[in-house]
């Protein structure tokens, strides 16, 4: 037996190897992910998990973008490749364990670079998630992904922080609820209070609702007035991993890598430089954001890769499956204090 529909094909075996999570979301939702491809660009740490999780969920096919080659830093959290790998391609030396995760899945390797892919690239995926790329590309992929109706997602992990953003323009979504049952009587035919306090919710029984939430451009989030009534109050409530994830994206822009262990005197200085820079153009206080933050931002820490992509992943597989809110539009983690937090940041065009 085989259960089809028009947004995917699922054979016995693979409703034997999904059965768990087929009970947990349904198979329909299990269809759209079977139909789904999948864009994973930079394969660190952060990749790493994102593209395990996506392939154990059972999509159509992944397919892993990264020019870059494996270093020695990559071995702290990058565990689909080997020792042996070193000096090798990334996307290419992570393929053969990804592949073997899950066979059904079609995994395949880009050697290219985001930068160098045209506009044509990313429509013809159903899902984008990028990490470890400039603003510039966060900007410009962001963009054609929105205007193509393609899901966007973005993340990194620097050290203890960690971030994923996620553009899903206008995503249709079900909530399974319990049922809400009303009733107005006693058992004996006469009324007792007013309707509205004998409603009782019935655990054994759930309705699907249909829900709708608009997402902003990546770009939208980064350009905030912080200087407007309405901001100024959010701000109290804005996690403060927001301005060091752009703290961090600055530096990436300034030096074209990230801050390394190797320079790790000189990169806290340049940190704490950036941090007055950008908080200065925001208009900002410059010690909204501590000097502490700048000792903590070194490296793919694995457990914080662990937390954000399984987040991350989580998210996408929502988005593709249509089940369950999404998050709108980040998520922040700070390994330092073990706290993570969903914030709105932006506003939908």
């Amino acid at each position: 037996m085989s259960a089809d529909g028009e947004n995917g094909t699922i054979s016995e075996a693979e409703a034997a190897l999904y059965d768990r999570q087929i009970r947990l979301w349904g198979l329909d939702a299990q269809r759209r992910l079977r139909a789904s491809s999948v864009l994973i660009a930079g394969l660190k740490g952060l990749g790493a998990e994102v593209a395990k999780n996506v392939v154990l969920s059972g999509v159509k096919a992944v397919t892993l973008l990264d020019h870059q080659q494996v270093s020695e830093e990559d071995f702290c959290s990058q565990f689909l490749v080997s020792r042996g790998d070193l000096g090798k391609n990334r996307a290419e030396a992570s393929l053969e364990r990804t592949q073997t995760l899950n066979p059904n899945v079609k995994v395949t390797a880009d050697t290219g670079q985001v930068e160098d892919k045209p506009d044509e690239f990313f429509a013809k995926f159903n899902i984008v998630c990028l990490t470890c790329c400039s603003q510039q590309t966060l900007q410009r992929v962001s963009h054609v992904c929105h205007g193509n109706g393609v899901k966007f997602y973005a993340g990194d992990v620097h050290g203890f922080c960690g971030f994923m953003f996620a553009d899903l323009g206008e995503h249709d979504y079900v909530e399974e609820k319990p049922k809400i049952i009303k009733t107005d009587k006693k058992e004996d035919g006469k009324e007792e209070g007013p309707p509205a306090k004998k409603a009782k919710v019935d655990s054994t029984e759930t309705v699907m609702i249909k829900k709708t939430s608009a997402f902003c451009r990546w770009q939208d989030s980064q350009t905030v007035d912080w200087t407007s009534d309405a901001s100024s109050k959010a701000l109290k409530k804005t996690p403060q991993m927001y301005f060091i994830m752009q703290i961090l994206l600055r530096f990436r822009d300034a030096h074209s890598r990230d801050p390394s262990v190797s320079h790790m005197e000189e990169d806290k200085q340049a940190l704490l430089r950036l941090r007055d820079e950008v908080l200065t153009e925001l208009k900002l206080c410059t010690d909204l954001v501590g000097d502490e933050f700048a000792s903590h931002c070194f490296a793919a820490l694995s457990p914080v890769c662990a937390i954000v992509g399984g987040v991350l992943a989580q998210e996408i597989v929502k988005a593709v499956s249509g089940k369950d809110a999404p998050h709108n539009n980040f998520f922040f983690f700070n390994g330092i204090d073990d706290s993570g937090m969903v914030d709105r940041i932006g506003s939908a065009p």
